[in-house]
């Protein structure tokens, strides 16, 4: 089974790779633009929008350094290019199902984000409910353990799959829910994720 990847890299440019959609966004060459007042509209879940009452809103503007308003599900940001991109990127990992503690890692340049979207792949609702019911596992055991091999954060919501983690982390989460989502055991998704991490802290300490 194909799966159609586009991966926005640290440069912002964009590379197709055989894979589900995924989104990795990082803010660090925004510095490079200066202190530019910038202004961006985004659009997140009812369910999600719903935590960003008036006093949330306003304790989420103050850490982010960003104006924010909302009306419905739509985020209005206004802030400079850097601060603003930041803010996108929690108020997005919010939306797709993380809460804000684990969202605010985003603020550290260490973390990313990354989004698989389903519906990129699978036409009907019942097979992306049977996909993400493998990416939970039963009693939510699958993504605790993929969780805890990989030290990323993982939040199922709607048709999405998202992973906030270091760029090592990604990887080795990645690789068990690639297995997942094309079909593959859980046994030979836990194998894999092993070996990835275990290559992985080997190049660390090697």
């Amino acid at each position: 089974m194909n799966f159609g990847t586009s991966l926005v890299t640290k440069t912002g440019r964009i590379r197709q790779e055989c894979c589900v959609t995924i989104y990795i966004f990082t803010p660090r060459y925004l510095k490079l633009l200066g202190p530019v007042k910038h202004m961006e509209q985004i659009l997140i879940p009812h369910k999600r929008a719903e935590l960003l009452d008036k006093s949330a809103l306003k304790k989420l503007s103050e850490r982010l350094n960003c104006k924010l308003t909302s009306e419905d599900n739509q985020i209005t940001i206004e802030g400079e290019h850097y601060d603003e991109y930041n803010a996108k990127n929690v108020i997005t990992a919010l939306g797709r199902g993380f809460e804000l503690d684990k969202a605010y890692r985003l603020l550290s340049e260490d973390y990313f984000f990354q989004q698989i979207n389903l519906k990129d792949t699978f036409r009907s609702k019942d097979q992306i409910t049977r996909v993400k019911s493998r990416v939970i596992g039963s009693e939510g055991k699958a993504k605790e353990y993929i969780e805890a091999v990989s030290g990323a954060d993982i939040a199922v919501f709607g048709s999405s799959i998202s992973i906030i983690g270091r760029i090592d982390d990604l990887k080795v989460a990645d690789a068990a829910i690639r297995i997942l989502v094309g079909g593959g055991t859980h046994k030979t998704a836990y194998k894999v994720m092993e070996k990835e991490r275990i290559k992985i802290n080997g190049e660390i300490h090697g």
